[in-house]
């Protein structure tokens, strides 16, 4: 029988790596990368046959589990009509309207116009774009361990596959380029006000993580995006909130909707999504302030074209999995996180494993070391964890049938289909993963 270890040489002969995104590759936990074949609830099941609660859950889209019969349904029925025309489509207008409609505090929207695109990294590449053609100005600010995407400005610093391969930026990208981009430490607001006054009349733009998750979760400073919202609209900038990994997971609203959900202290002025907007098909989307989408094409003087944005079988997968994410969807999801942060500090306690729980609504991850018992704020810190217990608790996990992202610098997602069955043999694993962090040593 063909093995994950077989494919995995054979992809390795003609895909570079032997992968489509780097941090699949196991590359800073070892081993072989499992090859899935089929995912259903909860759980997915490899090519040799072993099945896995999955805790990765398509880095985020999977909200509702793997192959959802309404999801599926909706897919099914949109092929059969056609994959695609180049043409406008009716769901592509009810889709922009659901996120109007769920993206709202109050009466306030945060998403007055949408435009569809295909992913995360062409979602934030045109909005700082956009916030270019807005203003008038060139320069970007972003905030060390964030991770918008692979564009070429945006790759200093970043965190998820680039802090996983602990790479500084990446080959290919023009000084000129990079010197466009300035970054300061996360949650520091005096080091962005001191950017600010050298540089705040070139500045278009501040873009952050609505709240950390490419480096672990890191969540932001108690009215730290609001101060944001402030500085940037004090200096004629605009301030663009990625939540390609909040938006529509930890809320109906996102983290804007969560932050603000006692009532509206801050709006961005673009936000962008994926991952959930797209129900695990390649959908991603930008979004915010009217008079600045208007600066888009045809409207506008900004260009942004895509032939298979708003693909219609795409957009089937997202509108079908929005309409299922109500209320008691949002209620799984944080008990689940509940459960499985519970369960898996206690077991690190118990063998005496320093740790610090991260966590954003139900994103969250576990950064490991007597230096972030206190708490991890930044990228600093991020880094200064022993990250090496990572390896040896992750595969304690794969051996006991969990699936956890393949690096510590990434978030752990759970899904609305886990089940009794599910959080189980998660609680059956972690006592055995937490010992083997214990055990583990640091490298020579």
């Amino acid at each position: 029988m063909t093995s994950s270890s077989d494919l995995f040489d054979r992809a390795r002969a003609v895909i570079p790596g032997g992968v489509n995104s780097p941090v699949r590759a196991f590359g800073s936990v070892g081993g072989t990368p499992r090859m899935m074949v089929s995912g259903r609830g909860a759980y997915v099941t490899d090519v040799d046959g072993n099945e896995y609660v999955d805790l990765v859950n398509s880095w985020g889209p999977a909200i509702l589990g793997h192959a959802h019969p309404r999801v599926v349904r909706a897919v099914q029925d949109a092929a059969a009509r056609g994959l695609g025309f180049g043409a406008t489509t009716p769901a592509e207008t009810e889709l922009a309207e659901l996120v109007h409609e769920r993206v709202a505090v109050d009466g306030t929207h945060a998403v007055e116009k949408l435009r569809l695109v295909s992913t995360g990294t062409e979602a934030t590449m045109t909005a700082i774009r956009l916030a270019r053609g807005f203003t008038g100005r060139d320069l970007l600010v972003k905030f060390a361990g964030h991770y918008h995407g692979h564009s070429d400005g945006l790759l200093a610093e970043s965190g998820s596959g680039v802090a996983t391969l602990a790479l500084p930026g990446s080959a290919g990208v023009p000084a000129a380029i990079a010197a466009q981009t300035l970054v300061v430490p996360y949650n520091d607001l005096d080091a962005l006000r001191e950017v600010f006054s050298v540089h705040g009349d070139r500045i278009a733009a501040v873009i952050t993580e609505a709240a950390a998750a490419n480096m672990g979760v890191v969540a932001p400073m108690p009215g730290f995006n609001a101060a944001l919202a402030r500085l940037t609209a004090d200096n004629g900038s605009l301030l663009i909130s990625d939540e390609v990994l909040t938006g529509f997971r930890v809320s109906a609203a996102g983290w804007w909707g969560h932050e603000n959900r006692d009532g509206v202290e801050w709006t961005p002025d673009l936000v962008t999504f994926g991952k959930v907007i797209g129900g695990g098909l390649p959908v991603a989307a930008l979004g915010g302030r009217s008079d600045v989408m208007d600066q888009l094409a045809p409207s506008g003087p900004v260009y942004q074209a895509g032939t298979l944005s708003g693909n219609p079988v795409a957009v089937a997968a997202g509108l079908e999995t929005l309409r299922l994410a109500d209320a008691a969807v949002y209620r799984t999801l944080d008990t689940a996180a509940d459960i499985v942060i519970w369960a898996t500090s206690m077991a690190l306690e118990n063998e005496g494993v320093p740790y610090s729980v991260q966590r954003a609504g139900n994103l969250f991850s576990f950064a490991f070391g007597e230096t972030v018992a206190g708490g991890v704020h930044n990228y600093a810190d991020v880094r200064a964890q022993e990250a090496w217990r990572y390896p040896p608790f992750f595969h304690a996990m794969l051996d006991a049938g969990v699936s956890l992202p393949p690096s510590v610098f990434e978030a752990w997602f759970v899904s609305a289909a886990l089940d009794e069955g599910a959080i189980r043999r998660i609680l059956a694993a972690v006592p055995v993963a937490a010992r083997a962090a214990a055990a583990a040593a640091p490298p020579a």
